[in-house]
């Protein structure tokens, strides 16, 4: 499957693995558009194109500090209800987010990226 020559990566400024991956694709000279979760979150369809791919489950960074922070590591979070907290929040959102045309990765995933600039090749 051939991908774009463009990765978009979601995550914020300040996570090491959003930086991570923003370096691994520079490096390799592959066009990134980075959108920063704080200034604007991820569209409920960008969302579930991934919970899709993933499972709800996935997405949602239940190690996270924001997660423990808003009480929720004490609370039952059913799948049902993870794609509606992590519209309202995407601070909950394991990250980075990474897509490629309709090649998807989430977290950390150098085996993954690796794919993405093997096609963009």
């Amino acid at each position: 499957m051939a991908m774009a020559t463009e990765v978009q990566v979601f995550g914020t400024r300040s996570c090491n693995e959003t930086k991570k991956a923003l370096r691994f694709f520079k490096e390799r000279r592959i066009k990134t558009h980075f959108v920063d979760l704080k200034e604007r979150p991820a569209s409920a369809g960008e969302l579930k194109r991934f919970g899709q791919k993933f499972g709800w489950e996935a997405l949602l960074d239940r190690d996270g500090k924001h997660f423990r922070g808003r009480g929720l590591h004490v609370a039952h979070v059913s799948e049902a209800r993870i794609p509606t907290l992590l519209e309202d929040d995407p601070m909950l959102l394991v990250t980075p987010l990474v897509r490629s045309g309709n090649v998807l990765a989430i977290g950390w995933n150098e085996a993954q990226w690796r794919d993405f600039v093997k096609q963009a090749g």
